[in-house]
C-alpha cells in the first residue's frame, strides 16, 4: 500500500463531493420524470464550459495517462502529437461539422446515417459501434486503470476495475448525460490540478536545488532524443510514428473519426443549447488540449530519470519491460497528501471516459435498436429504463472481457489506435461523403466499410512493417474512390437523403475565429520549437 490514511482521506473527500454534486444536478422538479432527451442529451440544455470540459473529461482517461504516459517514457514527447493535432480538429468540427448535426436534431451518430443512407447502414454502424465502445474503449480503460489502482493499493486487477465500474455507474446512472457533463468540470479541475503538480514534482526533484526550470533543462539535456516531434527513419517508433507523415498522413482520419464522428464524444455538442454554445465548448476543448501533454507525457519521460530501476533496462530506447507502469511508479515516490491528490484526479479521468461510455452505449442500443426494432411505442421511462439496465450490461461485459483482451499486451495505447486505424478510415469516408457529396448513396457507404477492412487487414498482413499511420491514409483514400465509384455506377440516393447545405449557416463568431487562430500559432510555435 503506497498510498497513506492522509491520500486516503483526499481520495474519499472526492469521492463524496462527486457523487453529492451529481445528485444535485441530476435532481428534477417534484412530481416531473426524466424523458429521453433529458437523459440522454441533458435536456439540450448544456453550457458551452460544460461541454468543453467534458469533451476533454470523456478523452481523457486511463488510456491518455497510463498508456500515453507510457509511451511519454519509451518514445518521448512524439506521442503529443494525438493531443496537439486534436486541437486543430475540434476547430474543425466546431466550424463546419456540428452545424449539420444539430440542423438535423439527432441524437446520435447512427441516427444521421439512417437519414443519409438508409436503415441498413444505420444498424451495421449501430452494432459495431456498441461493440467497439464496450469490447475496446472501457475494457482499455478499466485494465488501465486497474494497474494504476493495483501499484498503488495492492488491490487487485479484477477488484480494482470492479471498483473504478461500480464508481462510474452510482455518480451517472440516474442522471445521464447531464450528471456526467456538469461534474465533469470538477472532474477536468481535479485533473488538471493533479496533472500539473506531479510535471511540477518531478521537474523538482530533477532539478535538484535548480529546481524545476533547470529540472526541465537537465531532462532535455540528457535525453533530447526524447523531445523530437518529427522521427526520422531509422527511429525505433517510426512504425508508430512516421516522421513528417504524422503532419500530413493518417493521423489526423483517426482524429476526425474520434473527435467528429465519436458518439461518445460528440454527444456532449449535441446537448448543447444552440451551434455557438456548442461551438464555443469545443474551442475550449481545443485550448485545453494544448496543456495535455505537459500533465500526461511529461511525467512519463521523467520516469526515465525518476523509476526507471522499477521500470525496467533501456537499451536504445526501446524497454525491455511493458511501459503502463511508468506513470504510477512516479506516483509512488509523489509526497503524502499530495499523491492522494494525483491519484483522485486519476480517478477522476477514468471514471469520468466509463460513465461517457456507457451512456453512449446505452443511448446507440436504446435510441437506435430497441426503440426501433424491438419495442416501439412504449413510454419515455421505459426507454430510460433500458438506458440504465444497458449501461450495467455493458460494464459487466467489459469486466469479464478487459484482462483477457489487453492482459498481454505491451502497450495498451498502441495497440487500440492499431485496432481503431482498421475502421476509422471507413467511418471518416462514410460521413465526409454523406456530408459533402450528394451523389453517394448506401451502395457507396457499404463499399467504403469493406474497403476499410480488407484493405486495413491486406497491408497489415502483406506489408506489416508499413506505418499503421500511413496505412491508415492509403486506406481512406482507397474508400472514398471506390465510395464514389460505387455510388455513381449504382442507382441515386433516395428522395431526401443528401444533406442539403444551402440553410446551414458556417459563419463563426469573432472570438471563436480569433481563439481558432491562437491555438493555431501556438501550435505552429510548439512544432518548430521540438521538431
Amino acid at each position: 500500500m503506497f498510498l497513506s490514511t492522509l491520500d486516503l482521506i483526499v481520495v474519499a473527500v472526492y469521492a463524496l463531493v462527486l457523487f453529492a454534486l451529481a445528485q444535485y444536478v441530476s435532481r428534477e422538479p417534484k412530481g416531473a420524470q426524466k424523458n429521453t432527451e433529458d437523459y440522454f442529451l441533458a435536456g439540450k440544455s448544456l453550457p458551452w464550459w460544460a461541454i468543453g470540459a467534458s469533451l476533454v473529461a470523456a478523452n481523457i482517461s486511463a488510456e491518455q495517462i497510463i498508456g500515453m504516459s507510457g509511451e511519454g517514457y519509451r518514445i518521448g514527447l512524439a506521442i503529443a502529437a494525438y493531443e496537439w493535432q486534436a486541437a486543430i480538429v475540434l476547430i474543425i468540427v466546431a466550424k463546419y461539422l456540428l452545424p449539420i448535426f444539430l440542423k438535423r436534431e439527432i441524437y446520435t451518430m447512427p441516427q444521421f446515417l439512417e437519414t443519409r443512407y438508409g436503415e441498413g447502414v444505420k444498424i451495421t454502424m449501430s452494432v459495431f459501434w456498441i461493440a467497439l465502445y464496450t469490447i475496446v474503449n472501457l475494457t482499455a480503460v478499466m485494465w488501465l486503470g486497474s494497474i494504476a489502482v493495483n501499484t498503488l493499493t495492492g488491490v487487485s486487477l479484477f477488484w480494482g476495475m470492479a471498483g473504478l465500474a461500480a464508481f462510474a455507474l452510482a455518480y451517472s446512472m440516474f442522471g445521464g448525460l447531464k450528471a456526467v457533463a456538469l461534474t465533469d468540470m470538477l472532474q477536468v479541475t481535479i485533473l488538471v490540478i493533479g496533472g500539473f503538480v506531479i510535471a511540477w514534482l518531478t521537474m523538482g526533484m530533477i532539478g535538484g536545488d535548480g529546481g524545476v526550470a533547470n529540472g526541465f533543462k537537465r531532462l532535455y539535456t540528457e535525453f533530447p532524443d526524447k523531445f523530437d516531434m518529427i522521427f526520422e527513419k531509422d527511429h525505433f517508433a517510426y512504425d508508430k510514428l512516421p516522421g513528417i507523415w504524422t503532419l500530413l498522413g493518417g493521423l489526423w482520419v483517426l482524429h476526425f473519426s474520434y473527435w467528429g464522428f465519436n458518439q461518445y464524444i460528440i454527444q456532449r455538442a449535441l446537448g448543447a443549447k444552440n451551434v455557438r454554445e456548442a461551438q464555443k465548448g469545443l474551442v475550449f476543448a481545443a485550448a485545453l488540449k494544448l496543456v495535455m501533454p505537459l500533465i500526461i507525457v511529461l511525467p512519463g519521460i521523467a520516469a526515465v530519470m525518476l523509476a526507471a530501476p522499477e521500470m525496467g533496462a533501456i537499451d536504445k530506447g526501446v524497454l525491455d519491460t511493458a511501459t503502463d507502469r511508468a506513470y504510477p511508479e512516479v506516483m509512488k515516490i509523489m509526497p503524502s497528501g499530495l499523491r492522494g491528490l494525483i491519484f483522485a484526479a486519476l480517478i477522476a479521468a477514468i471514471v469520468s471516459s466509463l460513465a461517457s461510455m456507457v451512456n453512449s452505449i446505452s443511448t446507440i442500443f436504446t435510441m437506435d435498436i430497441y426503440r426501433d426494432y424491438l419495442s416501439k411505442d412504449k413510454s419515455e421511462t421505459h426507454y430510460v429504463m433500458i438506458g440504465r439496465i444497458t449501461a450495467i450490461a455493458a460494464m459487466v461485459i467489459a469486466l469479464f472481457t478487459a484482462k483477457p483482451l489487453l492482459g498481454n499486451m505491451e502497450s495498451a495505447f498502441q495497440a487500440i489506435q492499431e485496432f481503431t486505424g482498421f475502421i476509422a478510415p471507413g467511418i471518416v469516408a462514410v460521413f465526409v461523403m454523406g456530408m459533402f457529396y450528394k451523389r453517394t448513396n448506401s451502395a457507396g457507404a457499404f463499399a467504403m466499410l469493406a474497403v476499410t477492412l480488407i484493405a486495413s487487414y491486406g497491408l497489415k498482413s502483406f506489408m506489416p512493417d508499413f506505418p499503421f499511420v500511413n496505412r491508415v491514409w492509403i486506406t481512406f483514400l482507397s474508400c472514398l474512390l471506390v465510395g464514389a465509384v460505387v455510388s455513381h455506377i449504382t442507382s441515386m440516393p433516395k428522395s431526401g437523403q443528401p444533406v442539403i447545405l444551402g440553410d446551414i449557416n458556417f459563419k463563426t463568431s469573432r472570438s471563436f475565429n480569433v481563439w481558432a487562430i491562437v491555438i493555431g500559432a501556438i501550435l505552429i510555435g510548439l512544432y518548430a520549437i521540438f521538431w
